[in-house]
């Protein structure tokens, strides 16, 4: 077989789990509308059968995060981290009481021959004057040549004020998630302290005022309000125009309705691999050039463990799970109108293999390969997008399967920006949950069709804060789509990829 440009080598597992994953490669006589082959029958052959409703209620979200300082955690569905790939507890937003809004606080001083440059600091969310909810995500921009060494954000309600230490979440842009205000006046500031010498330079913003909304208060006003109606988005049009979208139902339908769909599979609970859990991500159908096989892009680490360094098994994918008759996830592919799918084998990068999260964020993709290209048929595919061409700040939509939403089909929608930590992609805004990991993001989309190409997929976030990472999928995601396009399936649960 020729490499055509790159190398790989399977990982077998024993045969009894091997066994698994061949035979049929749809699930079950009751695959109904996709006109699948029927199960074999066989108990080593589980699909579907598999994934019985306790099964199902134990899986979890597969969601990787990065905490303030650099450490990777598996998040679980009620929200706590369980440490991933070391030992150390989670941390939590550091919390300290302020001076009063108002009070002295040090400015920034010019450059001297101690060094030290202009901290330049824009509130970007809320801005003065805005009324926000009893939940916001704040953000501001921080810029300084000496580099910034912390941010905070300082809230005051008028009887007392409160300091909270901000993440950046993207290319100078620092954030923090609140929940839990109190209607009325409030204010914020940004304070910011950069890496100039002798322990830095402290710089600190204006006060922004701000009016919390909940449901009950209204704001003060010296102006009537606006008589000017609101901007509808275009008619033919299912999105909401530019604006930006955090996490809603997708209603466009279209090819990437069909062609996206969740997958359920297990990972090792513990490195000895003596145990397993259930977890769920997203994945989407996509464009290939090989007879007899359907191939589905989602995330790395939907598809192998880079701790305990085993690829995923029991795994089934059933598209268009937004469609179903039924009242979510179940056991019943008769009512998915597009049936399940079982691939044999996963592939990924190299790099994912020998690397740890979040080291190996940049590698966070892989491939499914399903046996049968009637799954192409059936779903549709979407094109994956090799070349970066010029994409930042343009629209784009991720989309993917949010575990709390199931069995709704979700996105988010936004201006694409970058992620200096990684090199990734980044949406700042968007609040997909977890079980959306390897879902699509598709720039520019036909919202009239619901179709575009495929530039990345859903990777990881920052604990307690929106946004959403993506890596870039160029010259090695495309080499080792070209193993998945290639490696007939065999016995083997995994192909890694070694790709130049």
């Amino acid at each position: 077989m020729g490499t055509r440009g790159f190398t790989y080598r399977t990982t077998l597992v024993g045969a009894a789990v091997a066994a698994l994953l061949v035979g049929a490669t749809s699930v079950g006589a009751q695959a109904g509308p996709s006109g699948a082959a029927p199960d074999s029958g066989a108990t080593e052959a589980r699909g579907a059968s598999y994934w019985t409703p306790a099964r199902r209620a134990a899986a979890q979200p597969r969601d990787l995060v990065v905490d303030q300082r650099g450490l990777g955690y598996l998040k679980q569905a009620n929200g706590t981290l369980e440490p991933y790939g070391h030992s150390v507890a989670a941390a939590p937003i550091s919390v300290r009481a302020t001076a009063p809004a108002g009070s002295e606080r040090p400015q920034a001083r010019p450059p001297s021959d101690g060094g030290g440059s202009e901290t330049m600091v824009t509130p970007i969310d809320p801005v003065d004057g805005d009324t926000i909810g009893v939940e916001h995500s704040f953000r501001a921009t921080v810029t300084d040549d000496d580099g910034i060494k912390s941010v905070e954000f300082v809230l005051s309600n008028g009887a007392a004020s409160q300091a909270y230490a901000a993440n950046r979440v993207g290319t100078n842009l620092y954030g923090i998630e609140f929940s839990g205000f109190t209607g009325g006046d409030w204010s914020w500031t940004i304070v910011a302290r950069d890496n100039s010498k002798r322990g830095g330079i402290t710089t600190t913003s204006p006060t922004y005022n701000f009016w919390v909304d909940t449901g009950g208060t209204t704001p003060p006003t010296t102006e009537p309000p606006p008589t000017d109606p609101p901007t509808d988005p275009p008619a033919e049009s299912c999105d909401n125009g530019t604006a930006t979208v955090v996490n809603d139902p997708w209603t466009c339908d279209g090819a990437v309705q069909t062609a996206a769909g969740r997958i359920f599979f297990e990972m090792p609970a513990n490195r000895r691999g003596n145990r397993w859990n259930g977890y769920v991500c997203s994945g989407t159908v996509v464009d290939d050039t090989t007879e007899g096989t359907s191939i589905i892009l989602t995330a790395a680490h939907c598809v192998y463990d880079d701790v305990a360094k085993t690829f995923a098994r029991n795994v089934l994918f059933i598209p268009n799970q937004a469609g179903t008759t039924g009242i979510g996830t179940d056991q019943d592919c008769t009512n998915d109108p597009l049936g399940c799918w079982r691939p044999t084998h996963g592939v990924v990068d190299v790099d994912w293999t020998t690397s740890r999260f979040p080291a190996n964020i940049p590698y966070d993709y892989a491939y499914y390969v399903v046996p049968d290209e009637s799954l192409s048929a059936t779903a549709g595919t979407l094109r994956i997008d090799f070349e970066p061409g010029d994409r930042i700040g343009a629209r784009t939509h991720a989309l993917g399967y949010s575990y709390s939403d199931d069995p709704n089909f979700m996105y988010c929608a936004e201006g694409l920006a970058t992620e200096s930590s990684y090199g990734d992609y980044w949406l700042a805004s968007c609040g997909l949950s977890g079980g959306s990991s390897g879902g699509p993001w598709i720039q520019p989309m036909d919202e009239t069709t619901g179709s575009g190409s495929i530039i990345s997929v859903n990777s990881w976030g920052y604990d307690g804060l929106p946004g959403m990472g993506g890596p870039l999928l160029t010259t090695t995601a495309k080499c080792v789509f070209g193993a998945a396009e290639t490696l007939a399936p065999t016995e083997a649960r995994g192909v890694v990829a070694t790709c130049p």
